[in-house]
């Protein structure tokens, strides 16, 4: 097999396990179990990064949305869960699968559709100049919008932290 097709095999590889991780958050009764499957996508998404040529992206996601993000909700299940509730507590009722499925079925052809119809370049980039300029903007430009993003994290903490409490 050609080095091409072994990448594009990869490729596809990781959009299956995004595809996947996605379809088992859409079906997933548990809302632990959807958690879990949100990491598969976010890790697929990575890979997918790298594919691109991101790897700055890359490793960004890995560490914001799986190391921060994932944590943090997994951390709120967990907190706001409670043994008085019962052994079904988590389980999520009068999901609308059908619906469900139709819209990502829908937005899974667009994909697709959007996907054909895109051509790549290879050309190499400076990708240092990128990281360096990246890191600039989000200090300077986008500033306001990193620290909203901070901000919104911390009132999800707070917010779990004050679920788990006991009613005392």
């Amino acid at each position: 097999m050609t080095e091409q097709l072994i990448t594009n095999l990869v490729f596809w590889l990781f959009c299956l396990i995004t595809v996947g991780g996605a379809v088992y958050v859409l079906l997933s009764n548990h809302v632990l179990y959807a958690a879990y499957g949100l990491l598969v996508v976010f890790l697929g998404v990575a890979g997918i990064f790298v594919f691109a040529g991101a790897e700055f992206v890359s490793a960004a996601q890995i560490m914001i949305y799986v190391g921060g993000i994932l944590v943090l909700l997994v951390f709120g299940i967990m907190l706001s869960s409670r043994r008085k509730a019962g052994i079904d507590h988590l389980k999520v009722e009068n999901a609308p699968r059908g619906m469900g499925l139709l819209v990502a079925g829908l937005l899974s052809a667009m994909l697709i559709l959007l996907a054909t119809r895109l051509s790549f370049s290879g050309a190499a980039t400076g990708q240092w100049l990128a990281i360096k300029s990246l890191g600039f903007s989000l200090m300077t430009t986008y500033v306001l919008i990193l620290e909203v993003v901070g901000m919104l994290l911390l009132m999800a903490l707070i917010g779990a932290t004050y679920l788990a409490k006991d009613d005392q």
